[in-house]
């Protein structure tokens, strides 16, 4: 009998949201082989084919845009506010890459003789695996498949394991309007991951450092293009100049929203000068915070995704304590029968702590006195990530300043670190990314190569 996993409602851990086959290496490197089939027509398509099929994949997401925010609330325990804007952003996604697969398509150089035509082209790669978490169930499969659709890619998508319903419903709806084998869904763990790995021509992966690593290495000794986005360790500046109340109001939201299970989530706040004022107001912030049943409107802060997730969290911050941190606020088990966590503020640790150099992926945040803004900048620069900054403050020039300084892909003033615009290039530097940036117009970069061409006259 074949491997099953099992996705259970974070919740609700009695509730199984879907038992699915764990694919064997077999089964993995089958699909690929079905997709390098499909991808060789889908490829040389016409590229209104292509954007036509892209807008109807939209349509269906977005017939299904109740359903699919509901699934998303049952399986990862995302607030359901929070997933019908995931569902309507996926929905953008495709239409924009629908779009942008009638970009031009290359660029003409000057030729040697001045009579030949030369030109360089985009074409796709061939068979793209993607590899990805289970925090944004569909709009990081998304944003990963519809570029890679759009420039004539086929695609397999190996989802996490706690979140395969989400993603076995996306094939469905989507394989009614891609040609058969454009777009196929594996359920498993890391057997089929590495198989992904050692089929494809290139694979886009999002998830931990450690796991990404791997795949960098392993695509790298395969000499296949791979594109990897890690974790974060995001701080927060605020200056003394911030708005107290609103800038504590946007932290606490950007810090436990989704129970900090972003990586863009803030995971240090960084105050500079007399901390006392901020502190309170966030902390007030904080605990001003809905938690509870992820389908209740009011949610800000539901579950974390699994029991082992709940117990990295309040480890944490008991290491903290035992380091000589003080909690503000939560460091304990929510209400209910599912993976609860009440939100985590600690304060009094030193920069280099774990919980101020480590990933903890939970509703778990750092407050960190600087004396002055290099100060800040050193403490924000020094951590192994390097994925998103924001910054706190009226004064434009400091704002610029730090804003180039700042070892980071994004740097947001005066804005969350939590957020992204899928128009724009996204990725982070140091331990937080691998590859090129992900979506807007530097998707391309990724998902094609470049062939140049030379057309010289016949010879009379």
């Amino acid at each position: 009998m074949a491997q099953q996993i099992e996705s259970r409602s974070p919740q609700d851990p009695t509730d199984v949201v879907v038992s699915a086959p764990a694919a064997t290496s077999g089964q993995v490197r089958a699909a690929v082989d079905r997709a390098r089939v499909a991808s060789r027509e889908w490829g040389t398509a016409p590229a209104v084919q292509r954007a036509t099929a892209l807008h109807a994949a939209a349509d269906a997401v977005a017939g299904a845009a109740t359903e699919l925010a509901a699934l998303i609330v049952r399986e990862v325990g995302k607030p359901v506010g929070e997933s019908r804007g995931e569902v309507a952003r996926a929905v953008a996604i495709l239409r924009y890459f629908a779009q942008q697969a009638l970009d031009p398509d290359g660029e003409t150089y000057p030729s040697a003789d001045g009579r030949a035509l030369l030109l360089a082209r985009h074409r796709p790669r061939g068979t793209v695996g993607l590899i990805t978490p289970w925090n944004f169930p569909i709009a990081i499969p998304l944003w990963k498949a519809a570029p890679a659709l759009a420039f004539g890619n086929a695609v397999v998508l190996k989802p996490a394991p706690d979140a395969s319903a989400v993603a076995i419903r996306l094939e469905e709806l989507v394989r009614t309007v891609l040609p058969d084998g454009v777009l196929q869904v594996v359920t498993g763990s890391a057997e089929a991951g590495r198989a992904l790995v050692e089929s494809v021509d290139a694979v886009s992966f999002t998830g931990s450092a450690s796991v990404g690593r791997l795949v960098a290495v392993a695509a790298a000794a395969r000499g296949i293009a791979a594109q990897c986005e890690m974790g974060g360790q995001n701080p927060s500046i605020v200056l003394p100049d911030a708005d107290i109340e609103q800038t504590a109001a946007i932290i606490a939201n950007a810090a436990m929203g989704y129970a900090g299970q972003k990586c863009t989530a803030t995971s240090r706040v960084i105050v500079v000068g007399d901390a006392a004022p901020f502190t309170q107001a966030l902390v007030a912030a904080v605990e001003g915070l809905a938690s509870g049943d992820p389908a209740d409107e009011a949610t800000v802060v539901g579950p974390v995704i699994t029991e082992a997730a709940r117990a990295r969290v309040l480890e944490a911050a008991e290491a903290a304590v035992g380091s000589g941190g003080r909690v503000l606020t939560g460091a304990r088990s929510g209400d209910g029968d599912g993976w609860f966590v009440q939100p985590t503020l600690v304060d009094r640790v030193d920069a280099g702590s774990p919980i101020a150099q480590d990933e903890v992926f939970g509703p778990l945040c750092a407050l960190l006195p600087a004396t002055d803004v290099e100060d800040a900048l050193r403490i924000a620069n020094g951590v192994p990530y390097g994925l998103v900054a924001s910054v706190f403050t009226r004064d434009l020039n400091t704002a610029l300043d730090l804003a180039q300084r700042l070892d980071v892909g994004l740097a947001r003033i005066n804005a969350p670190t939590s957020g992204v615009d899928f128009h724009a290039p996204f990725g982070g530097e140091k331990d937080s990314s691998y590859g090129p940036r992900e979506q807007g117009k530097a998707a391309r970069d990724f998902y094609t190569s470049t062939r140049t061409i030379t057309i010289a006259p016949a010879a009379s």
